[in-house]
């Protein structure tokens, strides 16, 4: 038996270039709208659309029927690293980022959907690569449901196999996954859709409502103003901020809703429960902006609910600069860079489920001192959570919090100071975006040395793929035969 199949890799990785041709395509005709210059996209197309062809040849006789685990591992892992480097060529070609590691952090910032930039002045550059950056947030957003509809047809991973890669605490909820990963593209360019309507009837012109827009439903972050959604009225910071709420909600609950499952909506714990700690947080820093720093009632809710949701989604858009808030709404900030909306949707960070996994593990630990002889097993909306899956989450919360350490240890080696550091590193595994200090929201990434560049944009990828993906590659038991 082989310990892994090369060939049927790459036949999962033929496809992802395929979408990134299109992708370069697209931003051809953008190109040509605005009268800007297509050979960059042009040269990048090609070389996209050559390397796709060269692996649908060497593979089209590929056996699919020895597909194992392993491969799914390595081809969703390979998958996110191939289109940060293919995604490289649109920058560097036009001259935007001449760099390729700072060309490999953009793109990687936007398609792991963590929005943060290495580019200086984002109003300087051309339309059609600021479509580019938006529109790497978008395919990334939709990531592991536009490997569900393309690859498992050729592959025959079955559907909750290859959920799992990106979470352990997705919910099974039809046999046919094709048929799941449809409905869930309906919802996602539906929500988009509307979103750059909404958003047009305010002060967006088309252009800046698709990117916005692109960047709301995928929780990323990438803006086409220097100053984010600071630029914008009022209302396009409402709309945004709902919307922003809304992508946090698990891709479960729309299918459950377009099914008209509505009891089943009522009984997910999760989206009560990140409900809950979108109010509360938001309520707290509102009343911190008001009390201590005078802001006016409509003011203080406004940035401090847009905020929150804005960290809490991992999306990253900001309307202030939360750098010049009292500290005790800076300390709540920085605690909310570790929090993350729902499992099963675009955005990253440890999720609300696990957050409250761990709470009720907390309490039972606390029944059982009282209570020695007590059973009482970890249920979420009314489910028993199986041990083995219990054990994941903890062991997920544990990794998670291992690696930030070690990253803010071996940033803070590099120059940065450690709050710098720390928030940069939560923020690049969390595909959060902005954190304080040097990366705060009206910073970039730019003056980072370039080792730095590097681990945040490892990082940024390992925490799209939910940490234990990229790690299992790493252990022993997964190269064992």
């Amino acid at each position: 038996m082989k310990l892994i199949n090369p060939l049927i890799i790459l036949r999962f990785l033929g496809p992802i270039l395929l979408i990134e041709t299109a992708a370069f395509i697209l931003c051809i005709l953008v190109a040509a709208i605005y009268g800007e210059d297509l050979v960059p996209f042009i040269w990048a197309a090609v070389i996209s659309a050559f390397l796709w062809i060269a692996i649908k040849t060497g593979t089209i006789n590929t056996d699919i029927g020895k597909t194992n685990k392993r491969d799914g591992f390595l081809a969703v892992s390979f998958s996110w690293i191939l289109f940060s480097v293919v995604g490289v060529l649109p920058y560097m070609f036009s001259g935007t980022i001449p760099s390729f590691i700072d060309a490999f952090f953009e793109t990687a910032s936007g398609v792991t959907t963590t929005g943060a930039t290495i580019i200086r002045d984002v109003e300087i550059l051309p339309f059609s690569i600021l479509f580019w950056r938006s529109l790497t947030h978008w395919i990334g957003g939709l990531g592991i449901i536009v490997l569900v509809i393309i690859i498992l047809p050729s592959l025959k991973i079955t559907g909750q196999q290859l959920f799992s890669l990106e979470s352990s605490l997705k919910e099974k909820i039809h046999p046919k996954t094709k048929a799941i990963g449809f409905r869930i593209m309906f919802v996602y360019v539906g929500l988009t859709i509307a979103e750059v309507i909404l958003l047009c009837l305010g002060d967006m012109t088309l252009f800046d409502s698709v990117c916005h827009s692109f960047g709301t439903i995928a929780t990323g972050g990438f803006s086409t103003r220097n100053t984010s959604i600071m630029f914008y009225s009022n209302y396009s910071q409402y709309i945004i901020a709902i919307f922003m709420f809304l992508a946090g909600v698990s891709f479960v609950v729309y299918y459950y809703t377009v099914k008209l499952q509505f009891s089943k909506v009522r009984k997910n714990e999760e989206l009560r429960f990140y409900t809950i700690v979108t109010v509360v947080a938001g309520f707290f820093v509102s009343a911190i902006l008001f009390l201590q720093s005078g802001k006016p009632p409509e003011t203080a809710f406004r940035e401090g609910f847009f905020q929150v949701i804005s960290f809490i989604t991992t999306t990253g858009y900001a309307t202030s600069d939360y750098l010049l808030w009292p500290e005790s709404g800076m300390l709540l900030m920085f605690l909310l860079l570790f929090s993350g909306a729902s499992t099963g949707s675009s955005t990253g960070n440890i999720k609300m489920a696990r957050h409250l996994m761990a709470l009720k593990n907390i309490t039972n630990t606390f029944k059982r001192m009282i209570h020695s002889n007590i059973i009482n097993p970890v249920r979420i909306s009314g489910k028993p959570i199986e041990e083995r899956s219990n054990t994941t989450v903890i062991s997920f919360i544990l990794l998670y919090f291992f690696l930030f350490i070690l990253g803010t240890f071996i940033i803070t080696l590099t120059g940065p100071d450690l709050i710098t550091s720390a928030s940069a590193v939560a923020a690049s595994i969390g595909n959060v975006g902005p954190g304080f200090g040097q990366a705060g929201p009206m910073f970039n990434y730019s003056a980072m040395p370039e080792i730095s560049k590097i681990v945040f944009s490892l990082l940024m990828i390992i925490g799209r793929l939910e940490i234990l993906t990229v790690l299992a590659l790493f252990s022993k038991s997964f190269w064992r035969i």
